[in-house]
């Protein structure tokens, strides 16, 4: 898969994106961290309604290789889930930034997001690493 880094998404270190600009403010994983899970196989995330702390785990992506924990890139409150991913997480791998959306949040610091990586800065630090 060819690695795309939307430019009007922000990235944390741990390969999650949020969308800013989107009303409600969409979360999920870049192609990059699908890439490298390979074929995705279950995903479990929080309720609506749960509060997230920018950092720590809300959820997990199991693919045949592993299970990985997703982290907040900032903190919110779930204000829905992505029942198509949890019902077809292939969705994951398809269209990472459409369809394979995980949750749609309620940023409860937006000033958190200056500290998130712009698409460039992304994208040159997953290069370096997949040397």
């Amino acid at each position: 898969m060819a690695l795309s880094f939307p430019a009007d998404l922000r990235y944390a270190d741990s390969h999650e994106y949020v969308a800013p600009n989107a009303a409600p403010m969409r979360v999920g994983i870049s192609a990059f961290a699908v890439q490298q899970l390979g074929d995705i196989v279950f995903v479990e995330l929080p309720s609506p309604g749960t509060a997230l702390e920018q950092g720590k785990s809300f959820g997990t992506v199991e693919s045949v290789k592993a299970v990985e924990e997703i982290y907040a890139p900032i903190a919110g409150r779930v204000l829905a889930c992505n029942q198509a991913v949890i019902d077809q997480p292939e969705l994951l791998q398809s269209d990472p930034y459409g369809a394979g959306w995980l949750l749609e949040l309620e940023a409860t610091d937006a000033a958190q997001l200056a500290a998130l990586m712009d698409a460039d800065a992304y994208g040159a630090k997953v290069e370096g690493s997949s040397k």
